[in-house]
């Protein structure tokens, strides 16, 4: 893992002194849309917080910034991608294209947008996990067809690992409309605490996954 400044050094310093192991955190930057940040959802009760626990409670020393921004294209996270990594971060998690379906863009610039991002992770030597989505069959079988398959080639392209879905715990209940009353807020769009809960479990071991691969 990357030397983390004279704060690292210190307690590096300190550790060695004491004859104890030095443990640098990994810090990973959540960049997406709502989802990410949490819309509807106390702070707490957040994708990025929840998540954070939930690595915590399994071992990991990490830390999560969340990096997410309600209504952001892919355009938007890659405007913003470089100044999302810092240089103390070590991994990144991005999760978007939702409002680019909403907003039908073509699917061309969807991938060029999130290659952009994929770029700037590559050129810094961070690990990403992608997680992606499908279009609805509402835009037609070719703009479906480009749409779902930007994420698992963009991954296979740059070495990224990768999740299908989001939601994809919560579409995979068998009882959709019972999901829906249980696990998402009233909008139907985005999860409730519950239904963030669950996420987290599904994406949970994902992420783990990606601490393993920082260097």
């Amino acid at each position: 893992m990357r030397t983390k400044g004279l704060n690292l050094l210190s307690a590096g310093i300190a550790a060695i002194a004491l004859g104890a192991p030095v443990q640098a955190e990994t810090v990973i930057a959540a960049l997406g849309d709502s989802l990410t940040q949490g819309y509807g959802l106390v702070q707490e009760h957040g994708f990025v917080p929840q998540l954070e626990a939930w690595l915590i409670a399994e071992g990991e020393d990490v830390r999560l910034i969340n990096a997410g921004v309600s209504g952001d294209t892919t355009a938007g996270g890659l405007a913003r991608v470089d100044w999302t990594l810092t240089d103390d971060v070590d991994a990144m998690i991005v999760a978007l294209g939702g409002n680019d379906l909403l907003r039908a863009i073509p699917p061309e610039a969807s991938r060029a947008n999130l290659d952009g991002i994929l770029k700037a992770a590559s050129t810094r030597n961070i690990p990403v996990l992608l997680i992606g989505l499908s279009a609805p069959g509402n835009y037609g079988p070719d703009y479906k067809t480009a749409f779902d398959a930007i994420y698992p080639e963009l991954a296979e392209e740059y070495g990224a690992l990768y999740v299908e879905s989001f939601l994809g715990a919560l579409q995979a209940e068998a009882d959709q409309g019972a999901a829906l009353r249980q696990f998402m807020q009233s909008d139907g769009i985005h999860p409730n605490a519950d239904g963030v809960e669950k996420i987290v479990a599904a994406l949970g071991p994902q992420v783990r996954a990606l601490i393993a691969q920082v260097e």
